[in-house]
């Protein structure tokens, strides 16, 4: 997928895990063992208490085996809590974009936002009423994509509803939650 990107001169922030990428992980545990990985630090205040971020990243590090090896800028961050140390996070990502000790703390940001708008989505359409699941695994054809748009069409329709029909509003807020009243519903169609 990288080099799909690559070719078509689009640039990317992607995942990057050490099962799905053990070449990129042992070229990373060498390199920091002589000293090659560059590292980063800084004390955020989240708005409740502060976290310490710390970066590691190295420019120009193989993604596979294969060669022509693909050489892509990788960064890893680890997200720790400063009052006891403890660990609230920890991702890599790969990129074309250059990293260093300024541009480092920025991709880890739009990598991390990108996760958090899609499991977000996803937190809202799978547990409050709507019942997607990350993959339907239903269906040969279409009947996966279908029950998808169903699901997200019925979102948006509620979400239009909920900004602007005192209706829905006033039924929603004796009801409370989505969920209670997708149970409502479906108490009244059996």
């Amino acid at each position: 997928m990288c080099q799909t990107c690559i070719d078509h001169q689009v640039n990317f922030i992607l995942g990057c895990l050490p099962t799905s990428h053990p070449v990129l992980y042992e070229w990373l545990t060498y390199l920091d063992a002589n000293d090659q990985v560059s590292h980063h630090q800084e004390r955020v205040w989240t708005g409740r208490e502060y976290e310490l971020r710390q970066y590691r990243y190295v420019n120009g590090i193989p993604l596979r085996e294969e060669q022509p090896a693909l050489l892509l800028n990788g960064c890893e961050v680890t997200v720790l809590r400063e009052a006891d140390g403890h660990q609230r996070y920890h991702h890599a990502f790969v990129t074309l974009h250059p990293i260093d000790d300024a541009t480092v703390a920025e991709i880890v940001t739009a990598a991390r936002a990108r996760w958090k708008s899609e499991n977000e989505n996803h937190n809202v359409l799978k547990p409050k009423g709507y019942h997607l699941e990350h993959n339907f695994g239903h269906g040969q054809h279409h009947l996966a994509m279908t029950l998808v748009t169903i699901n997200t069409l019925a979102c948006l329709f509620h979400t239009v509803l909920h900004l602007v029909d005192a209706s829905y509003q006033r039924i929603r807020q004796q009801r409370g939650t989505r969920k209670g009243f997708f149970q409502d519903i479906q108490t009244l169609t059996q």
